[in-house]
């Protein structure tokens, strides 16, 4: 009975031993976002349908514990360090960000999205065109404001390339219709901060009628401030990203539009290209190492379609 129940326990043991060395065979695929938001929830879907296509690989989506390009940048060695075989990453900081970028694409191949760092080695950017974005985004405005205006934007890394695109693109197609982005404020995706930087405008600036929130958790905070200070409705917004208070506003009326992109493809595709690139396809790769994924504006009248999209990507 001894010898019997140590073959079986060795022949569990053998068992295990296989699956795990099954596991560690299959090549690791990593997804880093630049800071923790709802607006992930989408691209970590995409990420996990690509997982379902992708048997042969194991996929991490990963968020750093603060939005700080340092402890992104922690987070990728880290994650290097642990066999992981391909990064994406959405750089908090891009600008500052190159040395140690390179020093990851030196031992595995990199990619961008999001918010690129095109003078690093990265191999190519998968994502929005922000400054295309910004250009819708002015576009709505310029539509709901035919009088002109003068505007105030919200953001949360100002440093940030898909900050500066999304800003320059507004500024373009605002030109010469009397309507003015006297400044945009900063937040460092602190919640508490975006709040308060739309709550001081309202006080310090009376002569501001027009807003813009240019990341995600932006729009939902503006809604909270005007809505405090009985302003909803008086001054116009023009929204990125499709946060629920954001698409409910758009809905009521109370936001012109949304510009919004569509990040459960770059985590599905994202997978995807990485997994091609390990396995020697590099046809995907454009010349100019720049993949765009189209962002749509979101109205009154297509918001009901747009969520209904969204909610069965998500699973509700």
């Amino acid at each position: 009975m001894k010898h019997t129940v140590t073959f079986a326990g060795l022949l569990a043991a053998s068992l295990m031993l296989g699956v795990s060395a099954q596991a560690q065979d299959k090549q690791q695929l990593a997804f880093v976002v630049n800071a923790a938001s709802d607006f992930w929830k989408l691209a970590e879907a995409g990420v996990n349908k690509a997982q379902e296509e992708l048997p042969n690989y194991e996929v991490q989506f990963r968020y750093p514990a603060q939005g700080t390009a340092a402890l992104q940048n922690s987070l990728m060695d880290d994650l290097v360090a642990a066999g992981t075989d391909a990064i994406m990453i959405s750089s908090a900081d891009p600008a500052n960000s190159i040395d140690a970028f390179n020093r990851i694409a030196a031992q595995v191949p990199l990619f961008t999205t999001d918010s690129d760092a095109p003078q690093s080695d990265r191999i190519a950017y998968l994502g929005s065109s922000n400054t295309l974005a910004g250009v819708q985004a002015g576009e709505e405005m310029v539509k709901a404001m035919p009088d002109g205006g003068k505007c105030m934007g919200f953001v949360g890394f100002l440093g940030a390339d898909n900050a500066k695109e999304r800003i320059a693109g507004f500024k373009q197609a605002i030109e010469g219709h009397n309507i003015e982005l006297v400044d945009v404020r900063g937040d460092d995706v602190d919640f508490a901060r975006a709040r308060t930087n739309v709550d001081d405008v309202l006080v310090a600036n009376p002569e501001i009628n027009c807003m813009v929130g240019f990341y995600s958790y932006n729009p939902p905070k503006i809604y909270e401030a005007l809505q405090a200070a009985g302003k909803l409705g008086q001054i116009t917004v023009v929204a990125f990203d499709e946060d629920p208070v954001t698409l409910g506003a758009v809905r009521e009326g109370s936001f012109a539009a949304t510009i919004v992109q569509q990040p459960y493809e770059w985590g599905y595709q994202g997978m995807k290209l990485m997994a091609a690139y390990l396995e020697g396809d590099k046809s995907q790769i454009p010349e100019d190492g720049l993949i765009i994924v189209p962002t749509k504006v979101i109205n009154a009248e297509n918001v009901d379609e747009f969520e209904a999209d969204l909610k069965a990507k998500i699973g509700g």
